[in-house]
């Protein structure tokens, strides 16, 4: 554990996380963290520009710092790429913070903190994503793998500035008030993620199909979001075999935060939205086929404690009996 912080002024902190929607979502609690032992503390976030709007969704983040790595990548012969970097850069170089912090772990991550000024803090070699990322740290530490990465997040921050973990991890977020559009479903609604990055992670049409119909019994309309032409054609696919399901317009993440927010529950597969779900408190079931959610699952905050299930593993799938016998422990209709 480092010195705590004692300087004259709150502290003045950078977090460094910049993807995937799961993991932006996961360092969340570290908000929560700094400020409940240093009120008034000003902490800025660097993140994907595509992820912005998470980290505003908490009240203490101060300033978000879009990048844009997955973009500027294709474009590097593009001058106009060329130009946001050098904005991105300026606009971090007149930033001074007390420290700045990376739980993302990856050389990426490291390199993109190098321009800021102040205490540039860390993962050790042993416990980095990429153990070479810990060479551009001006302090490393040793945080324990195996791991929930909501409580490797955590440590690292309190180890750096120097405060105790005390309680369980608070995501601090809200859903964001917005106007309802007219697709927006009245009474009680739940969502059906399910689309993810990868097919082996999806659940069989067919386990949808019979769950949204047990739904429908119980007088809980499905929503069936999508990301891209392919979920969008999975969505309506599934929404034609049950009865007044919705399937909405493409949602950005302030509008599927809200839809989130509002639901009965959210049943979802291993994607960063059922993690938004989770981090707002809703009742929330995870379905996982093809990996573990011991280390990245769905990982409740303090007052969601009883209100999420991970079901499933690499290669065991739940069946719907399961998801119901779960839907019905965290909110029974």
């Amino acid at each position: 554990m480092a010195h705590p912080y004692a300087g004259k002024h709150p502290p003045r902190i950078l977090l460094v996380k910049t993807s995937s929607l799961g993991d932006v979502l996961h360092n969340l609690p570290v908000v929560s963290d700094i400020v409940r032992h240093y009120p008034g503390a000003r902490i800025d976030w660097m993140v994907e520009e595509k992820f912005a709007a998470l980290p505003k969704l908490h009240p203490a983040v101060r300033n978000v710092i879009p990048v844009a790595i997955r973009r500027w990548r294709g474009k590097l012969f593009n001058p106009g790429a060329w130009r946001e970097i050098a904005e991105f850069r300026a606009a971090l170089s007149v930033q001074h913070y007390d420290f700045a912090i990376d739980t993302q772990g990856l050389l990426k991550s490291a390199l993109l903190m190098r321009g800021a000024h102040g205490l540039r803090c860390g993962f050790d070699r042993r416990s980095a994503r990429e153990p070479l990322a810990s060479c551009f740290y001006q302090r490393t530490f040793s945080v324990a793998t195996g791991q929930h990465a909501v409580e490797r997040n955590r440590q690292l921050a309190a180890q750096a500035i120097g405060y105790e973990l005390d309680g369980p991890a608070d995501y601090g977020i809200k859903p964001p008030v917005i106007a309802r559009p007219g697709w927006f479903p009245g009474g009680a609604y739940g969502v059906l993620l399910h689309a993810t990055s990868r097919d082996d992670k999806l659940w069989d049409e067919a386990n949808w199909i019979e769950l949204g119909h047990y739904l429908h019994g119980k007088h809980v309309r499905c929503v069936l979001p999508w990301g891209n032409e392919a979920e969008k054609t999975r969505s309506l696919r599934i929404a034609s075999a049950l009865p007044d399901a919705v399937t909405p317009p493409r949602l950005n993440l302030r509008e599927a935060a809200c839809l989130l927010g509002s639901a009965h529950a959210v049943i979802g597969v291993d994607t960063g939205l059922n993690h938004l779900a989770a981090a707002l408190n809703v009742p929330t079931i995870g379905i996982y086929t093809a990996t573990d959610p011991a280390l990245t699952g769905l990982y409740p905050g303090a007052h969601a404690v009883n209100l999420v299930i991970n079901l499933g593993s690499i290669g065991h799938a739940p069946d719907v009996s399961a998801v119901i016998a779960a839907l019905q422990q965290v909110a029974p209709c």
